[in-house]
């Protein structure tokens, strides 16, 4: 019910963009928020940002220089932008869906991307 969908294999420095595609429900619909979460080798969970029904974004603060989140409400997608990739962003990348008490009820299967010369 959502699908994560992008390049897999980037260079250091280029742009990482990844698209999720939503059929759970519109992502316009209160008071949810869509999420995209990316967990490194060896590393636990870690979330990149959101974006919230209305269009608000939030990013982790380690992140937030690099990383935007849009969305397409035409085609009920959001996607991830995150710019200077290095190695260090190698990681499966999740998106998902959270609830009002940040309970996540839907995930997608997760995407590999590997960042390497």
């Amino acid at each position: 019910q959502l699908q994560e969908s992008g390049p897999g294999l980037l260079k250091p420095s280029q742009k990482l963009s990844l698209t999720c595609t939503v059929s759970v429900g519109s992502i316009l619909i209160s008071p949810y928020v869509w999420v995209w979460i990316r967990q490194s080798t060896g590393k636990g969970l870690e979330t990149v940002g959101f974006i919230g029904w209305d269009g608000t974004t939030v990013f982790s603060p380690s992140l937030k220089s690099r990383a935007s989140i849009s969305r397409n409400t035409s085609k009920n997608q959001f996607t991830l932008e995150l710019n200077s990739v290095t190695p260090e962003d190698t990681a499966v990348y999740y998106c998902a869906r959270a609830g009002a008490l940040s309970e996540y009820d839907y995930w997608g299967q997760g995407t590999q991307v590997t960042v390497a010369s």
